[in-house]
């Protein structure tokens, strides 16, 4: 038996029938450790995915256009930035830089680039709440399906002890190839060879996350629902509901041949403004209401924008019906816009993917993995903004330097807002200078007292 067999054994007692020493030769076999950390099964030590990961997708992704809008922005502007290292000084970054060590994420698996890794990580995170990242035998990146991940926690020390104690911690993670229900064993994954990106946490769990789709379910039903509505509208000749009364006379079997014969001729779109026929004792009136009556535009727009704004996006930024009207379209409205979508959930996002990943790439000399943005389309409408502040630190760099600093010293300071970076020269400005003392000409040299003969 295998340690992931603690997958499949779940005693009454909560307890292990193999024992913790046991469990402890089969992690130091497996993994070249010492010991196992304690698992217990009391209370649930496992954190599963909450929803269905394959039903986020399939009735989401594919089946509702204004999720695959929001989803295909936040992928295609998430998987733009590249990594790189970069190294602080008295807590302030320095410029960052790339070295050979950074190949596993420029080239993931074969074939595939740092845009490819990123984009299945948020769409993993984005979907099943959680991407998990580790390394084959080959060494390349391995994305594995988040609700085939079980998150075990517990305490390293005490068996015994709650899974939701004081004392318990990340043990680590089981791959359940194929899902739970799948005959493959479960593979047990340590802690620090897996990159655990869940950038929204779950507020009920420690340790997982949980997708922006989540509180806007109803809502992306309610979406669904209305183009729904409105197909059923189209294929009924584009007309609300019809209720036809017919006379009391009329037998069952004449009034079933009568609605075949009538939706033959009037349902469906080709057969839209036709006129209507009726014989005698047949009176047709109209129920229900049109999509004017409706407000079918309002209602549906209301219900893009709650769902682009659970996605951190803004609705004129992804061109919904409620982003394109009126003063939103203005220059300035769509740049606070795009500005804001980039601060509040773009730059959060690459943060917390360079920390993630960051698990598995530790170097030892200080530096730290970081998301190099700045060559990123989305943010490229900053460049004046950028271009201003660069000219206003080179105004403060030579105001710097006539005021005696060295310049190396006025451009640390420039770059990094740190006053001990400064270095001052010992010179000042003539005009510093007190009335009466001795004074230079235009070339630099010394004037000559006049002597009387």
């Amino acid at each position: 038996m295998r340690l992931l067999d603690l997958a499949r054994t779940r005693p009454d007692t909560g307890e292990s029938r193999f024992g913790v020493d046991w469990y402890a030769q089969q992690w130091g076999r497996l993994f070249g450790g010492d010991a196992i950390p304690a698992m217990t099964w009391k209370n649930g030590p496992h954190e599963e995915i909450e929803h269905s990961y394959e039903a986020y997708v399939e009735r989401g992704l594919k089946r509702n256009g204004i999720v695959y809008a929001v989803e295909q922005l936040r992928v295609h502007v998430f998987s733009e930035a590249r990594f790189a290292w970069q190294r602080r000084e008295q807590g302030r970054p320095q410029p960052p830089f790339t070295d050979q060590f950074l190949a596993p994420l420029e080239a993931p698996w074969p074939g595939g680039t740092t845009q490819d890794l990123l984009q299945r990580m948020l769409l993993s995170a984005d979907f099943g709440g959680n991407a998990y990242i580790t390394r084959n035998r080959q060494g390349h990146m391995r994305l594995l399906r988040p609700d085939w991940v079980t998150i075990v926690r517990g305490s390293e020390q005490n068996p015994e002890e709650d899974p939701d104690g004081l004392n318990a911690t990340l043990l680590g993670y089981l791959y359940k190839p194929g899902g739970p229900g799948s005959k493959q064993d479960a593979v047990p994954l340590l802690p620090e060879s897996v990159a655990h990106f869940a950038p929204m946490p779950d507020p009920i769990a420690m340790f997982r996350g949980m997708s922006w789709l989540t509180p806007v379910v109803r809502e992306i039903v309610g979406d669904s629902g209305m183009t729904e509505h409105k197909n059923r509208f189209l294929e009924n000749a584009g007309t609300p509901n019809l209720v036809v009364r017919m006379d009391a006379s009329v037998s069952p079997e004449e009034f079933e041949k009568f609605k075949r014969l009538a939706d033959e001729r009037h349902s469906g779109l080709e057969n839209a403004y036709k006129t209507m026929y009726l014989g005698g004792g047949a009176d047709v009136t109209v129920a229900g209401a049109d999509m004017k009556q409706l407000d079918f535009k309002v209602i549906q727009g209301h219900g893009e924008t709650r769902i682009a704004a659970a996605a951190g996006v803004h609705p004129v930024v992804v061109g919904l019906s409620e982003g394109m009207q009126g003063s939103s379209l203005n220059a300035g409205n769509y740049a606070q816009a795009r500005r804001n979508v980039a601060d509040t959930t773009f730059h959060p996002l690459w943060r917390n993917a360079a920390g993630s990943l960051s698990r598995m790439m530790a170097r030892t000399d200080g530096a730290e993995l970081v998301a190099d943005v700045r060559d990123v389309p989305f943010l490229r409408q900053d460049e004046k903004d950028a271009a201003d502040v660069q000219q206003r630190r080179a105004a403060t760099v030579s105001s710097l330097i006539s005021s005696g600093f060295t310049p190396e010293s006025a451009v640390q300071f420039a770059a990094t807002s740190d006053w001990n970076k400064l270095e001052h020269t010992g010179m000042v400005s003539v005009q510093l200078q007190k009335p009466g003392e001795q004074q230079f000409d235009d070339e630099g040299v010394e004037p000559v007292e006049e002597t009387e003969e």
